[in-house]
């Protein structure tokens, strides 16, 4: 098969590899999740579909940060998690009592799920997460590793 060929300079504007990875994870889990419903953590009963808050995910000189909309939600309902390289935060948004007749419904409500695996330079002994304002912001340092260098050979 032959591929298209680039003849521009630098990187295929827009794209993001990283952004493709985790759309295709995202829509792996979404099948496994809807074809076997009864199965995971956060999949209690029939009807309990969890789903993956908003998220933008910005990685600057000293750490990565993750913000997700979590609108209405308290700390307590919040779980985060980290091992084996990976960021778990999961929690449920419960349904609100309502008086009256709901007429549109575009909120999600229920578990949430949502993961992402973190690059080598995590630093997970010292990640910190807030929740202001209906935003989880997750902060992950990064490690300073010694950067490649070449070796003289002796002998």
């Amino acid at each position: 098969m032959t591929l298209p060929a680039h003849r521009g300079r630098g990187p295929v504007s827009g794209w993001d590899p990283f952004r493709e990875l985790q759309d295709l994870r995202t829509r792996m889990d979404q099948l496994m999740h809807s074809t076997f419903p009864f199965s995971g953590k956060g999949y209690p009963g029939a009807g309990a579909e969890a789903w993956a808050p908003l998220a933008d995910v910005e990685d600057t000189e000293d750490a990565y940060l993750m913000e997700l909309e979590l609108p209405g939600v308290d700390k307590d309902q919040v779980t985060v998690e980290v091992g084996d390289g990976e960021l778990d935060i999961h929690g449920e948004i419960k349904e609100k009592e309502r008086t009256g007749v709901l007429r549109r419904q575009a909120r999600h409500v229920g578990q949430f799920d949502y993961r992402t695996s973190l690059p080598p330079n995590a630093d997970t002994e010292h990640i910190t997460a807030e929740l202001t304002n209906g935003v989880l912001t997750v902060r992950v340092p990064k490690t300073h590793k010694a950067e490649a260098h070449r070796i003289e050979i002796t002998g």
